[in-house]
């Protein structure tokens, strides 16, 4: 779902597409992570001015994954407040994988 803010100059509009890639780039820069679109799911829902995210993501063998996913958490919300101005409502991340 697109993300649309209006603002007092005129509408804002940011495609899921571009989402999906600022959450995915995001997730990607916690060290030991890997998110793939084609082969993980990568969900995101944006209803009124909040965001709730839904990640699968593969992490490097030998880290703590609780920790590895707050972090993938605090990075993503990050990126999209920043990016996006978006409230973030929650964010659930998902290690599927141990590569």
């Amino acid at each position: 779902m697109s993300l649309v803010l209006e603002e007092p100059g005129g509408t804002i509009t940011v495609p899921a597409p571009v989402l999906a890639t600022l959450v995915a780039e995001a997730a990607e820069e916690v060290d030991g992570t890997r998110v793939r679109r084609g082969r993980r799911r990568l969900e995101i829902d944006v209803s009124g001015e909040g965001a709730r995210v839904r990640l699968e993501l593969a992490a490097r063998y030998g880290l703590v994954l609780p920790e590895v996913a707050r972090r993938v958490q605090e990075q993503v919300s990050a990126a999209l407040t920043t990016m996006c101005k978006v409230k973030i409502d929650r964010i659930d991340v998902s290690v599927e994988e141990v590569e």
